[in-house]
């Protein structure tokens, strides 16, 4: 006859992608001719619980290759993008929700997929996708078997070469007594 138990373990009990494309604009010091590169580095992030939504907040460095005076100069600016998402992840299950993980994971690093001048600043566009994990306290319920099945008798092997050696090498006078 089966009876069952339940273990709490810690399990991934909501799970979730989200692909974001944002619009900046970064002003600079003088006029654009031309946008020669961005590179976006330095991508930072964190999520976290708050009243049943998932917070991600994170930031990025985005350096942006210009030129300028009629195509006869060049600069790079930094600018330093903080972001803040809330993502709304689907649940497997209630759990208990004050013990709950969040695991934030960059799926697709941010990139800048466009670049165009604008007079004295530079509209971007950056792409990213993250993937979210919620672990938190489940259950999980398993069979045991309550007739514990029997143990088998495990023969010792002594072979008659074991015995001979035994009689050859024990001497059976080995304690004396003392008078």
């Amino acid at each position: 006859m089966s009876a069952y138990k339940e273990i709490v373990t810690k399990a991934v009990v909501g799970k979730g992608k989200k692909y974001y494309k944002n619009t900046y604009k970064v002003n600079t010091d003088s006029p654009v001719d031309t946008v020669l590169g961005c590179w976006v580095i330095n991508h930072k992030f964190s999520g976290s619980d708050e009243a049943g939504k998932i917070v991600i907040n994170g930031s990025y460095d985005v350096n942006l290759w210009y030129s300028y005076d009629n195509n006869t100069k060049t600069s790079v600016i930094t600018k330093n993008i903080p972001y803040k998402e809330l993502v709304t992840v689907s649940q497997k299950e209630t759990t208990d929700t004050s013990k709950k993980d969040i695991i934030v994971r960059c799926l697709k690093g941010p990139s800048c997929i466009s670049a165009k001048e604008d007079g004295n600043s530079i509209n971007i566009d950056i792409e990213k996708e993250l993937g979210i994990e919620i672990v938190g306290d489940t259950k999980v319920k398993i069979a045991i078997e309550e007739d514990e099945e029997p143990w088998d008798d495990i023969p010792e092997e002594v072979t008659e070469e074991t015995e001979k050696e035994i009689e050859e090498n024990i001497d059976p006078n080995y304690i004396k007594e003392e008078k």
